[in-house]
C-alpha cells in the first residue's frame, strides 16, 4: 500500500515540509508531485474530494494569497462545484496543500493525527 501513496507539495510551503519530514521519519514510502509543476486537473480533483468526504471548500487554500486576490471567501458561496473545480484546476497554489492521496483516502493539509490514521501507524 505505502508505494501508493501520492504527495502533493508546493515546496517551499513550510507546512509541506513539515508534512514531507514526517513522512520521511515514519519510513512511508511516496510519490512527490509539484503543485506548480503539474498542478491538478479538474478530473483528479473531483475523484478526490469525492473520496474524501469532505466538503468541497475544504480543497480550497484559503489562507492563500491568491485566494484573498481573486476575493474567494465572497464568491465561493454563490459558485456551483462545476465552477469550483475548474477554479481549483487553474492555479496550484489556489489548492489546499499538502496533499495526501492513498486509496480510497485524500487529505488536504497537514493533519498529523489525521495522516497517521489513514497510513495505519
Amino acid at each position: 500500500m505505502a508505494s501508493k501513496v501520492l504527495f502533493i507539495e508546493y515546496p517551499k510551503c513550510s507546512t509541506c515540509q513539515k508534512a514531507k519530514k514526517w513522512l520521511d521519519t515514519h519510513g512511508i514510502d511516496y510519490r512527490d508531485r509539484h503543485i506548480l509543476e503539474k498542478n491538478p486537473t479538474e478530473r483528479e480533483l473531483r475523484t478526490w474530494h469525492k473520496r474524501s468526504g469532505l466538503p468541497l471548500k475544504r480543497f480550497f487554500n484559503t489562507s492563500g494569497m491568491k485566494y484573498r486576490e481573486l476575493d474567494l471567501a465572497k464568491k465561493l458561496p454563490h459558485m456551483s462545484e462545476d465552477e469550483m473545480y475548474a477554479l481549483l484546476a487553474t492555479d496550484g497554489m489556489l489548492v489546499k496543500r499538502p496533499l495526501l492521496v492513498l486509496g480510497s483516502t485524500v487529505l488536504p493539509g497537514f493533519r498529523e493525527a489525521d495522516w497517521k490514521a489513514a497510513l495505519g501507524l
